[in-house]
């Protein structure tokens, strides 16, 4: 049944918004009005969203650019309500009506509103949400459905909340690791560049008239604040048109996937993105394999979460190898970009029937280390950062001072 959103005034004479279920804009005004409410406005909901019931999920143009309802945190969160509230036997019907009810924001209520309309007009779960590839992604529906073919959505929800929450988990960590040394090294270019376009030739006008020799480091100086300040304009328009370039050539396949294999070389961040790209890869397949889904079909969606496309097209060539019937452990093996940790745990997965855990440790244990990784890498950063900018400073201001000697030592 259709779901509309209203908005009305009581008897009180106090407005009112949210949704109802009828058969047509008329009859929800209809059912308004038994309610004793004046309707104001009545929509359907979705004719303003991204997407449309019935329309195979297809994203329009424009709303490709949207904003999404839920943001990483807010679909984990909610994703553990609904597991709590089917956990305890709750129709999933009824749960999506509390959710909705309990919805933080207009926009989430619509949405929670549209996927029970269509879960009580005869729609599986995973079909509903696949409606909204905007919102929840393939592998999200896939492991949904997996859940209501088996008869334990309420276990694979949990899962899937567990599995989004760790993702956030380590995604925080990585981000926390980073966030103080880019503010060291934003301000220490803030820092520069003030002195150089502003200090350095206040000290170049004091000296302009002076018959002495500068000294060799505040010619220097003065060079390099002449060269940013004539042709500043111009590096910055030659960066901005790097950075654009490097846009559009990592768009191609081919010159993206042989950068993303020349960075898993480097020697510290290559193997942070090796672990960072292998504990999705393994948590992912293990959610998907404890959810039911058959392996090839579990490999190809897992292989989907690789942000590296070199390890991404190793992964489909272990499908291939899986496919022809090697054990999954022997096809991850040839695959060097991926740590042997992974097909170790994989191997003593197929050897105990254990699969999805052994993957889940493997993939816990490599967000482990990278999280280690990540911050041994900040603290190390932080001196140097804080080194660095003090040379540089330091370079400055004795470029400033050295033509200031020179004079008192003439008056002496």
């Amino acid at each position: 049944m259709p779901v509309y959103s209203f908005e009305a005034l009581t008897a009180e004479g106090q407005t009112r918004k949210g949704v109802i279920e009828a058969d047509s804009a008329r009859s929800a005004r209809g059912m308004l009005r038994g309610q004793a409410m004046v309707p104001l406005n009545v929509e359907a909901v979705g004719a303003e969203g991204a997407q449309v019931p019935g329309k195979g999920g297809i994203l329009r143009g424009t709303d490709r650019f949207k904003r999404r309802v839920f943001n990483a945190t807010g679909l984990g969160i909610w994703t553990r309500q609904l597991a709590g509230l089917v956990s305890s036997g709750l129709p999933l019907e009824r749960a999506l009506t509390s959710l909705s009810d309990e919805a933080e924001s207009e926009p989430q209520r619509h949405l929670v509103a549209t996927l029970r309309a269509e879960v009580n007009g005869g729609s599986t779960f995973a079909k509903a949400l696949a409606q909204h590839p905007h919102e929840f992604s393939a592998i999200y529906g896939a492991v949904i459905g997996a859940g209501e073919q088996s008869g334990n959505l309420g276990l694979v929800l949990e899962r899937l909340a567990d599995d989004l929450e760790e993702q956030q988990a380590l995604k925080a960590k990585l981000i926390g690791a980073a966030l103080y040394p880019a503010i060291v090294s934003l301000v220490a270019i803030v820092i520069v560049l003030f002195l150089v376009t502003y200090v350095v030739p206040q000290v170049a006008t004091v000296f302009a008239g002076s018959k002495r020799a500068l000294p060799l480091l505040t010619v220097l100086m003065i060079g390099m604040s002449d060269f940013v300040r004539s042709y500043g304009w111009l590096m910055l328009i030659a960066i901005i048109l790097v950075a654009i370039g490097a846009r559009l050539a990592l768009a191609n396949a081919i010159f993206r996937e042989r950068f993303d294999a020349a960075w898993l070389t480097l020697p510290i961040l290559g193997k942070l993105a090796r672990s960072y790209n292998t504990a999705r890869f393994a948590s992912t397949l293990a959610m998907l394999a404890a959810a039911g889904v058959p392996i090839l079909k579990a490999l190809a969606a897992a292989a989907e979460t690789l942000s590296n496309r070199a390890m991404r097209a190793d992964a489909l060539d272990a499908l291939v190898l899986v496919r022809e019937g090697a054990p999954l452990a022997s096809a991850l093996s040839q695959k060097k970009r991926f740590p042997a940790l992974l097909s170790m745990f994989a191997r003593l997965g197929e050897q105990t029937g254990q699969l999805p855990l052994m993957l889940q440790r493997a993939a816990r244990q490599l967000s482990a280390e990278v999280a280690r990784r990540a911050m041994q890498l900040a603290t190390l950063l932080e001196p140097l950062l804080i080194v660095a900018m003090g040379v540089v400073v330091m370079l400055i201001v004795l470029a400033v001072l050295l033509p200031i000697i020179q004079l008192n030592q003439l008056v002496k």
